[in-house]
């Protein structure tokens, strides 16, 4: 019987971001739109700023009114902020202002009260008023109807001011997806259950959970099933009723003789397994549900599981969100070496340390998918290609961090 090709795991990668599409835009609060992406352009509905306001507390004046040091003027009144009168300067007058108020029709300069004796009925100018200071002139920020936004901007913080000075309540924006896990085995626990002999604790549901969420993602649903194909169709139904946009399947691919997603999905046209080239994370398999829903199948060993939802799921996850896939490599230079697995790529945890000079690379840990103590000192994952059969001090290696977003 002729050997299984094993996949590169890029080209594996790659399959999956082209497999699946954007998520349908909905409309969001702007409140709510953090971490969304625009699925349109923004435009503003009015200027910005839309009237002439004061940058300072001062006295708004004609210019030609305050041509020296030493001049007075009457002080006509008060323009607090958020005053709606529309009221007019009287040449040979001033008014008070204070900042963001409404510039009076007919002044052209702020004077700020430091240079003033704060008169309130009658005010002395220590300076010379020059035409335009301190005045934010309207749409002087955005003009109507100019684009504020365009679409593919992934909202932070920094955007939502101008999205709601502009006359935004919604947003057009691609939601997150809403992941729900699935861990499979009959030897699976939850944590803080007392074990019998032979059980263990599911440890992915959890971890994958905190992936999805860490990647920028929403949890829909955390299950546990046994080792039947029929328990792993009825979590997946269970995920699809709780509204589910991705299914993350872990365990049951490998090559046993209990492998629950084989025995739910192979043999028909929905998810495909793979065997990729790369070492943790060597069978996976990839399909749709209910003909839109991705489901992703990883395999068991909790390392394994994680650096294929890095490698793998984030990426496709991305696209869903409307986000590029591009994981954001950084380089790093290896501190003390380690030997690689013949013929395969291989993804080794590290930890990482900063110097002046960069970043340093050391190996965290075992090569063993099982072994999570390392797991947890590592602070990024290392793309070894399959070509290097061992990696030495003073090489430069890819390098992802693991305690980011995963972008």
């Amino acid at each position: 019987m002729a050997a299984t090709r094993l996949l590169p795991p890029q080209d594996y990668a790659d399959r999956l971001v082209g497999a699946v599409h954007r998520l349908p835009s909905t409309l969001i609060a702007i409140g709510d739109a953090h971490g969304r992406v625009l699925a349109e352009d923004v435009t503003a509905r009015h200027s910005l700023p839309g009237f002439d306001n004061s940058a300072m507390d001062g006295y708004a004046v004609r210019a030609a009114d305050v041509p020296a040091p030493g001049t007075t003027l009457p002080v006509a009144g008060v323009i607090p902020a958020g005053d709606t009168r529309q009221v007019r300067l009287e040449p040979g007058t001033a008014w008070q202002i204070m900042t963001g108020a409404a510039v009076p029709d007919g002044a052209d300069a702020i004077v700020q009260v430091e240079h003033t004796d704060g008169g309130t009925e009658q005010v002395r100018f220590d300076v010379a008023a020059v035409a335009g200071t301190s005045i934010r002139a309207a749409g002087g920020d955005v003009q109507a109807g100019a684009l504020v936004l365009p679409a593919g901007t992934r909202i932070g913080a920094r955007h939502v001011p101008v999205l709601a000075a502009s006359g935004r309540a919604e947003v057009p924006v691609v939601p997150l997806p809403k992941v729900a896990l699935i861990s499979t085995g009959d030897e699976l626990r939850s944590p803080g259950e007392e074990l019998d002999h032979g059980q263990i604790i599911d440890t992915n549901g959890p971890m994958l959970a905190a992936l999805v969420r860490q990647a920028g993602f929403e949890v829909a649903r955390v299950d546990r099933c046994g080792d039947t194909g029929d328990a792993v169709r009825d979590a997946v139904d269970a995920a699809l009723a709780a509204g589910a946009d991705a299914i993350i399947t872990s365990g049951g691919v490998s090559a046993g003789a209990f492998e629950p997603l084989k025995a739910a999905f192979e043999g028909g046209t929905e998810v495909e397994f793979s065997k990729i080239a790369m070492q943790p994370g060597k069978p996976q398999g990839f399909g749709f549900v209910r003909t839109d829903v991705p489901l992703f199948a990883l395999p068991g060993n909790p390392v394994s599981s994680l650096v294929s939802f890095v490698v793998f799921v984030a990426p496709a996850l991305r696209v869903m969100a409307g986000r590029s896939p591009q994981i954001g490599w950084m380089t790093a230079t290896v501190a003390d070496g380690w030997r690689t697995p013949d013929e395969r790529t291989q993804l080794a945890r590290v930890r990482l340390e900063h110097r002046g000079d960069g970043h340093f690379a050391t190996a965290s840990g075992g090569p063993g998918s099982h072994l999570m103590g390392g797991l947890s000192t590592a602070d990024g994952l290392a793309w070894i290609d399959a070509e290097i059969d061992e990696v030495r001090a003073g090489d430069r290696i890819r390098v992802i961090g693991l305690d980011g977003e995963l972008v």
